[in-house]
């Protein structure tokens, strides 16, 4: 939710998040599943040797379901660290 806009890469989800792929990649197919997400495959460019990688873009509808369960996190005093952490970032 930092940047909804953006396209964002599973590998650089799972390194931010600390979440193994493991773990990342069936939330995200839930999260497509619900309407949540919307993906496509990023074409490398000219000359390069990588493989297309797949990106994940925040649904306006993701947007306002993704804005309430954080709404709800931080109410949540279970969670009072995570957002302390990113307060001091």
């Amino acid at each position: 939710m930092a940047d909804p806009g953006a396209r964002h890469w599973g590998y650089d989800l799972s390194r931010r998040a600390g979440v193994r792929s493991g773990a990342l990649y069936p939330v995200l197919q839930r999260m497509l599943d619900a309407g949540w997400l919307a993906d496509g495959w990023e074409q490398p460019a000219t000359g390069t040797h990588r493989p297309p990688r797949r990106y994940y873009k925040v649904t306006d509808a993701g947007q306002a379901q993704l804005g309430a369960l954080l709404e709800a996190a931080h109410a949540d005093a279970r969670f009072d660290s995570l957002f302390s952490e990113e307060q001091q970032r």
